[in-house]
């Protein structure tokens, strides 16, 4: 009997060590092909966009663009399509590719982080620019809590990739976005946040 119950103990262990696996998925973010703008500053009233993009199986993109400037959210905003402007105070664009973070129980993959490259100018030297991987949390469709949880510099950085990944994997599930600290890892650029 006890000959019997080693292997199903055995079996049953590595089924458990399979629940919860953490991988990675790409998705493009092309905002003029992948994006749609659903509001847009009128004529005369500054240089300000909206846009929502395709993201990662129906996890929408949110890009907030506003003077060379851009906020992006990942996931489901709140009803009024309203999320919070989290951005570099430097003029900055987003990358042409998002990693997302995905937990695989059984049948099921949430993502639950993305990782970003953004391109950040040099307010003092136009032609010099700064990578930084943004790692945010995304928002669930039930709960709409998607914001910035670190930062990792990626200029000369050659470990930004596996530490941007640790940082997500570590504290983006349970990160409450607008209380908890953002986690820096190098010399950024100015980041800040604005609650609506």
């Amino acid at each position: 009997m006890r000959a019997l119950l080693i292997p199903l103990a055995l079996a049953g262990f590595c089924q458990a060590a399979r629940a919860g696996e953490i991988s990675s998925a790409y998705t493009d973010l092309d905002s003029k092909k992948d994006c749609v703008t659903y509001a847009q500053a009128a004529e005369g009233d500054g240089d300000w966009a909206d846009l929502v993009c395709s993201g990662y199986r129906g996890y929408p993109v949110l890009i907030g663009y506003d003077d060379a400037r851009e906020s992006v959210y990942y996931g489901f905003p709140s009803d009024d399509m309203t999320a919070v402007w989290e951005s570099f105070t430097a003029f900055n664009g987003s990358g042409p590719k998002v990693e997302w973070r995905i937990e695989t129980n059984g049948d099921v993959a949430i993502p639950f982080a993305a990782i970003h490259r953004r391109s950040v100018s040099n307010p003092e030297d136009d032609k010099k620019s700064t990578d930084v991987l943004v790692v945010a949390k995304v928002a669930q469709p039930e709960e709409h809590q998607g914001c910035t949880v670190g930062l990792v510099l990626a200029t000369g950085n050659p470990q930004a990739n596996d530490q941007a990944r640790k940082l997500a994997d570590e504290k983006a599930k349970t990160f409450v976005c607008g209380k908890d600290k953002r986690e820096v890892i190098g010399d950024v650029p100015p980041f800040g946040r604005v609650d609506n």
